[in-house]
C-alpha cells in the first residue's frame, strides 16, 4: 500500500473508462468545442490566435503541449501522425486529465500523511482513493475540462508549503492561477495556512520537532495494528517532515496557545509572532506577493477576471451559492454529516455554549433567509439548459414553490455548522474562519450554480476533518461509486435531441 499502490489503482479505472468515453464520445461535447481546438492551435504553434468564448487562462493548453510532446513518438509510430499537431487529437487530449488525475491521487495520498501522520499506510490509501472517487472530480477526469489540471495544480502547491518549500509552491501556484483565475484565492488561502500553523505554533513538533518527532513514532508504534512496520513507516514520514522545516521559518520563538483558546486569543497572539517573525515570513512568502501582484495587474489590464464571454461572467452577489456549497458538500460527506449520532452531538455542543450558541444560530438563520431573498441568482444558462444537472435541481426542488428555497435554510444552516463542527475538532478557528472566507471569495462572485466551483473547498475541507471511522469512509466511498455509475451511465448511454440545434446532447454535471 501507498503512492504506488493509489496510482495503480486509480490508473487501472481512469484508462478503460478514458478508452470507452472516446469510442461513444470521439468528438467534442460541451465546453470542450472551446477548449480542443483552442489547444490544437497551441498544437500548431500558433498562441496569438484566441477563442473569445473561453474564460480561463491557457494554463491546461501548456499541460497538453508537454503531454503530447511526450507521447508523440509512440502516436507516430501507432497511428502514422505525420504532424505534431496530427497527434493532438481529442483522445489524447482528454487523457491529459487522465495522467493529471493520477498525480492528483498521489497529492492527496501525500497530504493525508502529511497532516496525519499517526494513520497507517493502509488507511492513507483508502482515504486517498475515496477522495480521487469523489464525483464531481471523477467525472471531469475523462473530459477536456481545466478542473482536474485546476486541483493538481493547486494541492501541489499545498503540499510543497506544507513541506515548507515555499518558493517552488509559489510556482506551482502560478501553475495553479494559469489554470483557472479564481486559484488566487486558494493559493492566497494556502499561504495564510501556513503562517497560521507558524505563528501559532499549534503543537510542540513546532517548536522541537526532532524530540515531537521521536515521541510521535513511540506512540504510533505502540498503539498500531501492524506493529513494527507502522512505526516504521510513520518514522519515514516524520523524518521527512522534520528535515524540511529547517529550511525556511523556524518559529522556535513564537508562543504556542493550547488548542482550546479562544479566537481573539489567537488573533492577539498570530498578530504578536507575526511581528517577532516579520523578516522571515516576508522572505519565505515574498513570491506568493509577487503572484499577487501580477495577478492584480492582469485584471486591471484586462478589465475583468474572465477572459472572454465577460457579459455572461459577470462578478455578482451570489450569496445564496455559499449556501448551496454547504449542503452538497455535507451531502457528499453524508455518512458523516447525517446521522442522527451526528445531529445529537451537534444539539448538545449547542446547548452547552448556550445562550452564545443560540444567537449564532438566530444570525446564521436570519442571514441565509436573506441571502436566499435577495441573492438567489438564476443565471439564463441555468434555466435554459437541460443538460446539466443543477437545471433540474432548480426547476424541481429550488423553484418548484416559492416557499421551499426558505425550507431550505435549516438545511443550509446545519451544513455550515456540521461542517464548522467537525473542523474546529482539529483546526484552529481562525484557519476556519480563513476557510470559510475563502470559499466565500470563490463562489459568492460566481452567478452560475456550477458544482464544479465546488471542487477544491470541498477537498481541503475532507483533508482537514477528523473523520476516523472507517465505516464513514467505506459509506462515502459507495455513495461516490454510485454516483459516478449513475452520471457517466446517463452521459454515456442516455443522450436526446434538441429539436432547435442538430446533434446529440448528453447529461453532464
Amino acid at each position: 500500500m501507498g503512492r504506488k499502490a493509489v496510482a495503480l489503482i486509480v490508473s487501472s479505472w481512469i484508462v478503460p473508462i478514458s478508452i470507452l468515453v472516446n469510442h461513444i464520445v470521439p468528438e467534442p461535447y460541451m465546453d470542450e468545442i472551446f477548449h480542443v481546438p483552442q489547444a490544437q492551435k497551441y498544437c500548431k504553434a500558433n498562441f496569438t490566435s484566441w477563442d473569445p468564448m473561453i474564460t480561463t487562462p491557457p494554463g491546461l493548453y501548456f499541460v497538453s503541449l508537454a503531454h503530447v510532446a511526450s507521447l508523440f513518438p509512440g502516436i507516430h509510430l501507432v497511428n502514422n501522425a505525420s504532424s505534431f499537431s496530427d497527434a493532438c487529437s481529442v483522445s489524447v487530449l482528454r487523457f491529459t486529465n487522465g495522467v493529471l488525475a493520477v498525480f492528483c491521487s498521489i497529492l492527496i495520498y501525500d497530504i493525508i500523511t502529511h497532516l496525519r501522520p499517526a494513520l497507517t499506510d493502509r488507511k492513507a490509501t483508502f482515504h486517498a482513493l475515496v477522495l480521487t472517487l469523489y464525483p464531481l472530480h471523477w467525472f471531469f477526469t475523462f473530459l477536456y475540462y481545466t478542473d482536474v489540471a485546476s486541483l493538481t495544480a493547486v494541492l501541489a502547491a499545498y503540499l510543497c508549503c506544507l513541506k515548507k518549500n515555499y518558493w517552488i509552491s509559489a510556482l506551482l501556484g502560478a501553475v495553479a492561477v494559469l489554470m483557472r483565475q479564481t486559484n488566487i484565492i486558494w493559493i492566497l488561502f494556502i499561504v495564510c495556512s501556513e503562517v497560521i500553523k507558524l505563528t501559532l505554533a499549534q503543537q510542540k513538533d513546532d517548536l522541537l520537532p526532532e524530540k515531537s518527532s521521536m515521541s510521535e513514532v513511540k506512540v504510533a508504534s505502540s498503539t498500531s495494528r501492524n506493529g513494527a512496520t507502522s512505526g516504521s513507516n510513520l518514522r519515514k514520514r516524520r523524518s521527512g517532515h522534520v528535515d524540511t522545516v529547517n529550511h525556511s521559518v523556524a518559529p522556535t520563538s513564537v508562543h504556542a496557545i493550547p488548542h482550546s483558546a479562544g479566537l481573539c486569543e489567537e488573533m492577539q497572539n498570530m498578530l504578536s509572532n507575526i511581528w517577532q517573525l516579520k523578516w522571515e515570513l516576508v522572505f519565505s512568502f515574498s513570491p506568493f506577493f509577487l503572484i499577487l501582484v501580477a495577478f492584480l495587474a492582469f485584471v486591471y489590464w484586462n478589465g475583468s477576471i474572465v477572459l472572454g464571454a465577460k457579459d455572461a461572467h459577470k462578478v455578482s452577489p451570489h450569496f445564496a451559492q455559499l449556501l448551496y456549497f454547504s449542503l452538497v458538500s455535507a451531502l457528499f460527506m453524508a455518512p458523516v454529516h447525517f446521522t442522527s449520532g451526528q445531529f445529537v452531538a451537534l444539539v448538545q455542543s449547542l446547548w452547552k455554549k448556550k445562550p452564545f450558541s443560540f444567537f449564532q444560530l438566530v444570525i446564521a438563520l436570519t442571514i441565509s433567509f436573506l441571502s436566499v431573498h435577495f441573492f438567489s441568482i438564476a443565471h439564463p444558462y441555468l434555466l435554459a439548459d437541460n443538460r446539466h444537472y443543477p437545471f433540474y435541481l432548480w426547476r424541481k426542488v429550488i423553484a418548484s414553490h416559492w416557499i421551499m428555497k426558505y425550507l431550505l435554510v435549516p438545511l443550509y444552516v446545519y451544513s455550515w455548522f456540521c461542517i464548522f463542527n467537525t473542523l474546529v475538532k482539529t483546526q484552529k478557528k481562525i484557519w476556519v474562519i480563513a476557510y470559510f472566507l475563502a470559499s466565500a471569495a470563490t463562489l459568492i462572485p460566481a452567478p452560475l450554480i456550477e458544482f464544479r466551483y465546488y471542487t477544491i473547498p470541498f477537498f481541503f475541507l475532507v483533508l482537514h476533518s477528523d473523520v476516523d471511522d472507517t465505516i464513514s469512509w467505506l459509506l462515502m466511498g459507495l455513495l461516490y461509486v454510485a454516483i459516478n455509475l449513475f452520471t457517466m451511465s446517463m452521459f454515456l448511454w442516455r443522450p436526446f435531441y434538441w429539436n432547435h440545434e442538430p446533434g446529440l446532447q448528453r447529461f453532464i454535471w
